[in-house]
C-alpha cells in the first residue's frame, strides 16, 4: 500500500480502539446527543487554540471540558430539560467556532477537513498523537471500568458502595473530550459521534457481557475503518463519511443476523 494509506489505516484503528469501549458507555447511558454537543464544541476549541497560541488539540479538550461543566451547572438549575440544554450548547458552540475562525488573521484553516475529516492526509505525527490519545483513553477506562459500569447500572447502589459519582463522571467527560480532539482529523467534527455510537450499537447484538461488547465494538470500528478507506480509495469518495457509512452497513448486517438467529431459535 501507499504510505498515506498505511498512515490512514493506523490512525483510523487508533480512533476505533479508543471509541469502541468509550462508546459503549455512551450507548448504555443514552448520551449520543451529549457526545454530539462535545463534538460540535471542538470547532470553537480549534479557534481558541489558534487565538491563544496553543495546539488545537489542547484548545478542543479545554473547551469540551468547559462545555460539560457548564451543562452540569445548568442542569442543577432544573429550569430546562437536558435535551434543550444540549441543543443550546451544541449549536451555540458550533456557530461560535465558525464565527471565531473568520476572525483569525494570517491563518488558513481547511474548514471542510475539520468538519468531515481528512484521514488520507494524516502525518506520522498525527498517527503518533492519535495512538497516544487512544492509549490514555483505554488506560483510563481500564481503571474506571468497574465504577463506570456500576454507576451506569444503578447510581444509588454505586454511591452506597462508596463510588464517587462526580469524580468518575467528570473523568468520563474528559475522556470523551480527548477522543473528540484526536478524532477531528480522522472522521471530522460532524461525524465523531457516529464512531462513538454505531460500532457499540453493532456490538450490542453479539455481546453477552459489557467486556465482550467493548471488544466487539473495537473490532467493528476497525473493520469499518478498513472498508471505508478501501471504498474511498476505490471510488474516490470522502474517507470520513465512507468510514461512517461502512459502520452503518455493518450495523445493518448485525440487525439482520440478530433477526435470523432469533427466528431460528423460535423455530
Amino acid at each position: 500500500m501507499d504510505d498515506f494509506l498505511i498512515r490512514a489505516v493506523l490512525a483510523g484503528i487508533g480512533v476505533a480502539v479508543a471509541a469502541g469501549p468509550l462508546g459503549c458507555f455512551v450507548v448504555w447511558r443514552r448520551m449520543a446527543y451529549f457526545g454530539d454537543t462535545l463534538a460540535h464544541s471542538a470547532l470553537l476549541g480549534v479557534a481558541v487554540g489558534f487565538i491563544i497560541g496553543v495546539a488545537p488539540t489542547v484548545g478542543t479538550i479545554a473547551i469540551g471540558v468547559t462545555v460539560a461543566l457548564v451543562l452540569v451547572w445548568l442542569q442543577q438549575k432544573r429550569d430546562w430539560s437536558s435535551d434543550t440544554l444540549l441543543g443550546l450548547l451544541s449549536h451555540t458552540t458550533l456557530a461560535g467556532g465558525l464565527i471565531a475562525i473568520t476572525f483569525l488573521q494570517g491563518i488558513r484553516i481547511d474548514l471542510m477537513a475539520y468538519l468531515f475529516g481528512d484521514i488520507l492526509s494524516v502525518s506520522v505525527t498525527d498517527v503518533i498523537w492519535t495512538w497516544v490519545g487512544a492509549a490514555v483513553i483505554t488506560g483510563a477506562l481500564a481503571v474506571l471500568w468497574r465504577p463506570l459500569v456500576a454507576l451506569t447500572v444503578n447510581k444509588d447502589i454505586a454511591r452506597a458502595e462508596g463510588i464517587s459519582g462526580p469524580g468518575i463522571e467528570l473523568s468520563f467527560v474528559i475522556l470523551i473530550a480527548i477522543l473528540v480532539a484526536i478524532s477531528m482529523k480522522i472522521v471530522g467534527i460532524l461525524l465523531i459521534t457516529a464512531m462513538l455510537v454505531i460500532p457499540p450499537a453493532t456490538a450490542r447484538h453479539m455481546a453477552r457481557t459489557p467486556e465482550q461488547m467493548a471488544v466487539f465494538a473495537i473490532i467493528s470500528g476497525c473493520v469499518a475503518t478498513a472498508l471505508g478507506l478501501f471504498g474511498s480509495y476505490q471510488w474516490d469518495v470522502p474517507a470520513g463519511p465512507a468510514i461512517v457509512l461502512a459502520a452503518a452497513v455493518l450495523f445493518a448486517f448485525g440487525i439482520i443476523g440478530s433477526f435470523l438467529r432469533t427466528r431460528n431459535d423460535r423455530a
